[in-house]
């Protein structure tokens, strides 16, 4: 029942490309037709040059000429077959592919937050490439193979039904074979499924976090835990291979006991009665033959077909998964200008069981810099999750201007916001490509954003200047530099709100300085919010709200909560305990 709605959920995508496919089923019935016009021919050959004494040249020449057409017919249907099956199989791996980058920008972050991203990369390159084999080598072999046993079929019942009989006889034989293993398989396949993904994913976390691995000395534990994981592959793939492998010796000897059945039969008959001529009894073998061959054609690619089956269910249950749905009257233009922004009684929790935020309320006016502190685990964070939308809240609403941000799609209410987080993104490209993020900038404006932000001299002390190509995730460059880079964006793009999350945690002191003043002149006028664990950057901010558990425990001006003496003034005093020379900056 699983393998079915799989194979549907498949089949919808094979039928999009229906002039391939009424392209290649054509060619399959030419192809078809021939391989089983062939043997008649064949036949009448025999007959032509059995006789003693006597052979018909005449018949036998048009039969050869007959034989030879039907050949060159053949072969070019099934190199039109393969050619459509090959355009077929790599249209719908397209189209799957597309679907799911598509879908995964449509999930709720709480699905990718929940995810490992190795198994989703697995699923949208590994799975998808087996289920693209498993298709090439499954539809071409299973379609071509059913209209050759009912053709066959057809062709033994008009010459001889009490022989086509004993096949059919036979037949049920080899289709529970094959159907017990093909169960067993697919089973054991969607196993070896899960377990390639989890290894996918483990590789992935070490490769990318070589350097902590190596920091801690993880090494060899690592390497036990891969041991572990491949041992349970290894296992899941000899299982899965045994089972299958079984399907083509199985449906081999079904398949011989028809044709010697066919063959004794047939024999019996010319003996007793001569109701059939030799050339016919060869017939009735070839048509034997062609009718057990694509069982075991079949069973040969039902290992491919089950694997890929197992990876369309994988692939499937992904495009399944629910997607963020916006209101069906949502606004899609972002709100040009706003006066202020309320948290009105908001509760929120990942999990239902452990409250994070319960009643928070917030007011936030246009143009304030609102700074965001507390001790780890506090809410910080959450609060600008639910502020873009990346999470909704549970309970409570958030306003612009007396208009919930529902009101708006995630899209357009997100035009309003600039984030340079404590971790950078930057993708394979030029340093000016990865400022703009493909955005049609002149190189003016990107030069004097990163001016601004002080990226300029190292970029051009780079070799090609803000056309030199960087690594995944930049990895050419240091910390630092990666996050100048992402604050140049935000100077570039202006937005009317910013979120900065440690926007300066990777820069050098005399750097950030300058940062901090570029960052002054860019938030004049905008409203910003500032998550920091630096105290001294926010000293400028208009209010400071200080966070725990959840809760706003105190809120206001850097020296309104030093002069209260209260849990601000502990986390502050904490940081420069020590140091009081750097206290008194």
């Amino acid at each position: 029942m699983k393998s079915r709605s799989t194979f549907s959920f498949l089949m919808k995508y094979v039928f999009r490309k229906w002039f391939l496919l009424l392209t290649a089923v054509l060619c399959a019935l030419v192809t078809v037709a021939g391989t089983l016009y062939l043997p008649i021919l064949t036949g009448h050959g025999i007959d032509m040059v059995i006789k003693a004494g006597f052979v018909n040249f005449a018949v036998l020449k048009n039969i050869i000429l007959q034989a030879l057409i039907v050949i060159a017919a053949t072969i070019v249907a099934q190199l039109f077959l393969s050619l459509s099956n090959n355009r077929l199989t790599s249209s719908v791996v397209y189209e799957i592919r597309k679907d799911v980058m598509a879908k995964i920008h449509k999930l709720p972050i709480s699905y990718i937050d929940s995810n490992k991203s190795g198994d989703l990369v697995s699923r949208m390159i590994a799975d998808v490439e087996t289920l693209s084999d498993g298709l090439l080598m499954g539809f071409t072999q299973v379609f071509t193979g059913v209209l050759t046993i009912l053709g066959t079929l057809v062709f033994m019942f008009i010459m001889n039904w009490k022989i086509t009989l004993v096949v059919v006889v036979v037949t049920p034989l080899s289709f529970f074979v094959a159907g017990f293993i093909s169960k067993k398989t697919f089973n054991l396949f969607t196993i070896q499924t899960k377990e390639r993904s989890s290894q996918v994913s483990f590789i992935n976390e070490m490769v990318s976090n070589q350097k902590i691995v190596r920091a801690f000395a993880k090494e060899d534990d690592n390497l036990e835990k891969f041991k572990e994981m491949n041992e349970r592959l290894k296992n899941a793939s000899l299982k899965a291979t045994f089972f299958s492998s079984l399907t083509n010796p199985s449906t081999r000897f079904v398949n011989s006991l028809v044709y010697a059945a066919v063959a004794i039969f047939g024999s019996l008959s010319i003996i007793a009665t001569g109701g059939l001529t030799v050339g016919e009894l060869t017939i009735f073998l070839s048509y034997a033959n062609q009718y057990t061959k694509p069982f075991n054609e079949i069973s040969g690619v039902l290992t491919e077909f089950q694997n890929a089956l197992a990876c369309a269910d994988r692939i499937k249950k992904l495009l399944d998964e629910k997607e963020i749905v916006e209101k069906e009257d949502a606004k899609t233009s972002k709100k040009e200008d706003f006066k202020v922004i309320d948290f009105k009684n908001i509760s929120f929790s990942y999990v239902p069981e452990q409250r994070l935020i319960e009643n928070f309320s917030l007011e936030v006016f246009k143009g304030k810099r609102i700074a965001i502190v507390g001790p780890t685990g506090c809410g910080k964070t959450t609060l600008i999750n639910l502020l873009m939308r990346f999470y909704d809240v549970r309970e409570g609403e958030i306003l612009m201007d007396n208009e919930n941000i529902k009101d708006y799609t995630r899209k357009a209410y997100r035009e309003n916001f600039g984030m340079v987080l404590q971790e950078t993104w930057l993708r394979k490209g030029t340093v000016r490509d990865n400022v703009t993020l493909g955005q049609n900038f002149s190189n003016e404006e990107v030069e004097e954003a990163c001016r601004k932000c002080h990226a300029h001299s190292f970029i051009m002390r780079m070799p090609k200047g803000y056309d030199t190509e960087i690594t995944e995730d930049g990895g050419n460059l240091s910390n630092g530099q990666k996050q100048l880079l992402c604050i140049a964006r935000v100077m570039l793009m202006n937005p009317p709100i910013l979120i900065l999350d440690e926007a300066t945690s990777s820069i050098d002191t005399r750097t950030e300085l300058k940062v901090q003043d570029a960052f002054a002149k860019l938030m004049k006028g905008k409203t910003s919010f500032i998550v920091a664990h630096r105290l001294s950057t926010i000293k400028n901010a208009d209010v400071i709200l200080v966070m725990k558990d959840g809760n706003i425990i105190e809120q206001g001006s850097h020296d309104e909560l030093i002069a209260r003496g209260g849990f601000y003034n502990e986390l502050y005093q904490s940081q420069w305990a020590g140091d009081e020379s750097r206290k008194s900056v």
